[in-house]
């Protein structure tokens, strides 16, 4: 119970210092951080060992190959997001769980098909550098690698919110918006390389405590490109 305080020279009643309501979402918002943290290092848990335990400059196929685990894992925050964003009392464990669950299949193939197709352009980019084909070979390379991270973040942030669409539709819609709402893309990108960054430099750093905050912002900006989506489509449900 909050109790307000009284001005006895001028005998005015000031307001509560402390909303009951205010305070909650402080909470909850605090609450949300921590938990999504603790559930991102569990769900890309053999990802941060290899990245801890390893030279990641030898040891950079096995991050390649167990890169994917990120597409379930930033399905489901971006679900607990939404959630928490509708009610801030929603369940932040089990609407992770439940949205992990379901979104498996096809963030998994999502993340596994972006970072197979990145890898294979990165490998063409060293394999033609200071070559002349290069010249000519690498902005086109380095284009079609953007565009290939932006379609499969934005797929996987619809995926978030359309939990029964189809692989294919996943793949489409994220690929239009990405270039339709290509501000907010580039938004969204820069975030995700900040929070790359921070995560090789610190896995424990990244995944522990400023995951939640970013993936947040990447989240925001792509639910400002899913509101160009035709009201009609089940997508946009």
């Amino acid at each position: 119970m909050t109790m307000a305080t009284t001005d006895t020279r001028a005998g005015v009643r000031r307001p509560p210092l402390l909303n009951p309501d205010a305070y909650q979402t402080v909470l909850s918002t605090i609450y949300l951080g921590l938990a999504t943290n603790a559930l991102l290092v569990m769900a890309c848990l053999p990802l941060l060992a290899v990245l801890v335990a390893t030279d990641g400059a030898k040891t950079w196929p096995a991050a390649v190959l167990l890169a994917p685990l990120g597409g379930p894992a930033l399905v489901a925050a971006f679900a607990t997001f939404a959630a928490h964003a509708a009610d801030s009392t929603a369940p932040v464990v089990r609407t992770y769980a439940r949205a992990y669950r379901h979104g498996f299949r096809r963030a998994i193939a999502v993340g596994g098909a972006a970072t197979g197709l990145i890898a294979v352009m990165a490998v063409d980019v060293r394999a033609v550098w200071g070559l002349r084909v290069g010249a000519l070979a690498i902005p086109v390379l380095t284009v079609l690698m953007v565009l290939t991270a932006a379609t499969a973040v934005v797929a996987l942030i619809v995926a978030s919110q359309a939990p029964t669409a189809r692989l294919r539709d996943l793949v489409q819609v994220g690929f239009v918006l990405a270039v339709r709402r290509w501000y907010l893309t580039l938004v969204a990108l820069g975030v995700l390389w900040l929070l790359a960054g921070v995560v090789v430099a610190s896995p424990a750093l990244g995944l522990g405590l400023t995951a939640a905050p970013l993936l947040y912002a990447v989240w925001g900006a792509g639910r400002q490109m899913l509101r160009a989506l035709d009201p009609g489509s089940s997508l946009a449900r």
